[in-house]
């Protein structure tokens, strides 16, 4: 297989896998705060346009289903910090592809509010939030020429993001929040990101 087929191979997957995501959760969604639990298998592949088969193929439950876009997006962070400018301090290069990655377009608030504030759905979205973790701590030490498998500072600095984009959203679902999550995620992103990594003590 040549490398445009395997190309249009792996877009088609993830239209597939994109498609039964959005599926499941708009009718989670549509069956209001118990829906959930009422939303089955085969209304989830008959809305996507898959069979059920299909969509044991992609996913091993609803849960799952549902948090499927943050956890693809989450791991594209990775990859948007190492397309910044080289010179771009870290701070920066950091909240601009994390705002840009998260925000363009702002999120559903009805699918992350339905997706944050389910109890059955809060495990699968806490790993998927935290799948940034491992592809922005290799992005991050190859930024500030640190050593993930010696120094602190990437993983660290990594969870503190991840941390940052849970935060922000929590609050950008309380009543009454009138500021867009770009803001809110800038906030929650500074109080946790430093310009560049502190020397290792190891080295004095």
């Amino acid at each position: 297989m040549n490398d445009d087929a395997m190309d249009l191979r792996a877009r088609n997957s993830q239209a597939t896998r994109e498609a039964i995501s959005h599926a499941a959760l708009r009718l989670a969604i549509e069956q209001g705060p118990n829906g959930l639990a009422l939303v089955r298998v085969h209304d989830i592949a008959t809305a996507a346009g898959v069979s059920p088969r299909t969509y044991n193929n992609y996913f091993s439950s609803r849960a799952e289903a549902i948090c499927a876009f943050q956890a693809d997006q989450s791991r594209r962070v990775g990859q948007a910090l190492r397309s910044r400018p080289a010179g771009e301090p870290l701070d920066q290069a950091v909240i601009a592809a994390v705002i840009e990655l998260y925000t363009n377009p702002e999120p559903d608030k009805a699918g992350l509010r339905m997706i944050m504030l389910t109890p059955e759905l809060e495990g699968e979205a806490l790993k998927a939030f935290s799948m940034a973790e491992g592809p922005l701590a290799e992005a991050i030490a190859a930024r500030t020429g640190t050593d993930p498998g010696r120094d602190l500072f990437p993983a660290v600095t990594a969870a503190a993001v991840a941390g940052a984009i849970r935060v922000a959203g929590r609050h950008w679902l309380e009543p009454g929040t009138t500021k867009s999550f770009a803001t809110l995620l800038r906030s929650a992103l500074t109080c946790v990101l430093p310009a560049e990594p502190p020397e290792d003590p190891r080295d004095q």
